[in-house]
């Protein structure tokens, strides 16, 4: 399951001119167990996309995340539904 099915990209800026790429996004909670390594994990990701020459990566608590912001696909993945 990805990151966007999971609810946590709140915001996806793409400049394909200048190759840009901003990101706005969450984790489940402060204390989570990636909140150190999931957002750069998540800027590489994106900066080995062909033509993407800047990455910037942001992560917000507000609005803080829940249950409802995941997909409905994700949701019957994880049994939730």
């Amino acid at each position: 399951m990805n990151i966007h099915e999971l609810g946590l990209v709140y915001e996806l800026r793409v400049d394909e001119q200048a190759g840009a790429v901003d990101i706005v996004m969450t984790l489940t909670s402060p204390s989570c167990p990636v909140a150190e390594s999931l957002p750069p994990e998540v800027q590489r990701a994106v900066q080995d996309v062909p033509g993407v020459r800047r990455v910037q990566v942001e992560v917000t608590w507000e609005p803080p995340w829940g249950l409802e912001r995941m997909s409905e696909a994700a949701r019957l993945q994880l049994g939730l539904e």
